[in-house]
């Protein structure tokens, strides 16, 4: 697939047509865990590529305070914000991730990354640096499998990954993913780098 095909035409069809495959209908277990157990309440904290954004919705009711949502697809973006209504701890913005530029303590990876061309993933890894405040912390999840059909989502290995993130960020963690959803058990890491 041509890489200007995943643009905000792209997505907001799939939104439009509700092919979201991807969309597991609830909160990312590992990254809640995560939350929980790590991140201050009062962070900062932005999750890119949101879709339905269940993960802002399950920080919400354990008491976390600023969250920031950002996805390309207007119409995925106009039902999100009418899903959060007046709460006041969660900003949803219509934005492309690479032109967005406030700064965060946390970033919060849920199928952002492999929905973009692997083309892409040096820029990533370089606007993931940039969008963090210093020693900011970017955790969340990676496939580390090939697909067989043409992506989006598009795989990855984790010493593709390690080569990737390591001129930037101090890899915390990256290990399989022990509380991964039942579909993809065994094919997903768990990540926490450090900007370095």
């Amino acid at each position: 697939m041509d890489i200007l095909d995943l643009n905000k035409e792209y997505w907001d069809s799939r939104y439009k047509n509700r092919e979201t495959g991807w969309d597991i209908g609830y909160a990312s277990p590992a990254l809640i865990e995560y939350a929980e157990t790590v991140i201050p309440k009062d962070a900062s904290i932005l999750i890119p590529g949101c879709g339905n954004a269940y993960e802002a919705k399950a920080l919400l009711e354990i008491g976390f305070e600023n969250i920031t949502l950002l996805d390309i697809a207007p119409t995925l973006v106009h039902q999100v914000q009418k899903n959060f209504g007046e709460a006041a701890q969660v900003r949803v913005i219509c934005q492309d991730f690479f032109e967005h530029g406030e700064k965060y303590d946390y970033i919060l990876e849920q199928t952002f990354f492999c929905a973009l061309d692997p083309s892409l993933r040096k820029k990533y890894s370089n606007k993931i640096a940039e969008l963090l405040h210093p020693n900011g912390i970017l955790a969340g999840l990676l496939f580390n499998r090939e697909f067989d059909s043409e992506g989006p989502p598009f795989g990855g290995k984790k010493s593709g990954y390690q080569q990737l993130f390591q001129k930037d960020f101090h890899i915390l963690k990256m290990e399989d993913c022990s509380n991964s959803i039942p579909q993809r058990q065994g094919s997903e890491l768990f990540i926490v780098l450090k900007r370095k």
